[in-house]
């Protein structure tokens, strides 16, 4: 079979390219087409072979309640912003199912501090609906016509992920991070070129509404004569992620004097703080035409230290867990106490890191621990990380117990 250039799911024989050339260059005629024929129709039924995706054509049953358990196997914390996403992909999903036309796209933004589990969610959603998803960076993007990557970049990579295929691709998840990193400065508009802020939040403007878009599939750029293909994005759902750092800074900047105090922040404070609002994302610098086609907003918050010791533990591909499946192929038991899993949880704190430091915690600690253990995985029984571990990087081993072999005396 002979794969297509323009597209990964279409093949031909060898024979019938070769007949194709012949019909092209007039070298059948009637009678070898005749011949042709009757050498065709004595051949075995022909099936069309059809690649098969990874994506599961499945109907999706799923409640959002049901979603938000999903959801609480790989992300802790943040129950207000698994409730907003849950509501937000059970409709989705009944808009992808809806021939009437009458279920609107609602597009979503999702605000919090880094490394509090914005990516994770999205990616967690997507593999839930079972779609092909995407992560652009928007720190990337410019304006049409200028260095850099086009808007289009994300659709492309989209059908890729679909190998091809573009009704699955139409279906898909495209998560835009770093949105606040294209921010004009100030809520007016900008007198002067922005090409890589105001440009790319207008470019993005009627991607995210649902339109019908040229996309090239090999170059990064659009090209008249380029392999450019019709994508509708009016079924593509797309998440806007940031940091928005400031945004929800209850601190007042202006302040005099050596004994002036800081005024305390009460917990009604921090409520109305936390609340994301489209007054606050146009001053922030999001243009309000890119604020109304993103409908939904979420807002995310700093995980405490409890929480970070369940990202620790719980989720089924949390990193203690993954440790411990390392060592285990060695023979070895691994185990973290309490309290070590605390003193990571606040090294963690005082970094401001959030859930993503906890990694390079974990590596720091277990760097001389995998080094040496697998040379003596023959004496070593069980490997325990201590709070004292973290400071020392030195666990506590427990070696195997060898039985004494009785020696018998010898008799006369």
């Amino acid at each position: 079979m002979i794969k297509s250039p323009v597209n990964d799911g279409i093949y031909i024989c060898e024979k019938c390219a070769q007949i194709a050339i012949s019909v092209f260059n007039g070298e059948i005629n009637k009678k070898s087409a005749r011949d042709l024929r009757k050498h065709w129709e004595s051949l075995p039924d022909m099936k069309v072979i059809k690649k098969k995706s990874r994506f599961n054509d499945v109907v999706f049953n799923l409640t959002p309640s049901q979603i938000h358990k999903e959801l609480d196997r790989f992300v802790v914390g943040q129950k207000h912003a698994k409730k907003v996403l849950s509501v937000a992909i059970y409709n989705h999903n009944k808009r992808l199912h809806d021939e009437t036309g009458l279920i609107k796209k609602s597009n979503i933004l999702i605000a919090g501090p880094s490394g509090c589990g914005k990516t994770l969610l999205a990616r967690t959603l997507a593999k839930i609906l079972d779609v092909p998803f995407v992560i652009a960076d928007a720190t990337s993007l410019t304006e049409a016509g200028y260095v850099g990557d086009d808007v289009e970049i994300c659709i492309q990579q989209l059908i890729a992920v679909a190998d091809g295929d573009i009704e699955l691709a139409q279906k898909g998840i495209v998560y835009i991070d770093e949105i606040d990193k294209i921010a004009r400065a100030g809520e007016s508009r900008s007198i002067t070129r922005d090409v890589s802020g105001q440009g790319v939040q207008e470019s993005l403007l009627k991607l995210i509404e649902g339109c019908t878009i040229s996309v090239p599939l090999s170059d990064r750029r659009k090209h008249p004569q380029g392999n450019n293909v019709q994508f509708d994005t009016s079924n593509v759902l797309f998440i806007c992620g940031g940091a928005f750092e400031g945004l929800f800074d209850t601190s007042k900047k202006n302040i005099v004097g050596f004994n002036t105090k800081k005024p305390k922040i009460t917990d009604n404070d921090k409520e109305v703080n936390e609340k994301l609002t489209p007054q606050a994302l146009k001053k922030y610098g999001i243009i309000p035409e890119l604020v109304g086609r993103l409908p939904i907003l979420c807002s995310l918050t700093d995980l405490t230290e409890d929480e970070l010791v369940r990202v620790l533990t719980e989720p089924e591909d949390a990193i203690t867990k993954e440790y411990q499946m390392l060592l285990e192929k060695d023979g070895i038991s691994l185990t973290y106490e309490n309290d070590a899993l605390k003193e990571i949880a606040k090294v963690a704190l005082a970094k401001k890191t959030n859930a993503r430091g906890l990694r390079s915690i974990i590596e720091e600690v277990m760097l001389d621990i995998m080094y040496t253990l697998p040379d003596n995985k023959d004496t070593v029984s069980k490997c325990i990380i201590t709070k004292e571990s973290i400071k020392t990087k030195e666990p506590v081993i427990i070696k195997k117990r060898h039985r004494k072999k009785a020696v018998a005396s010898a008799t006369t």
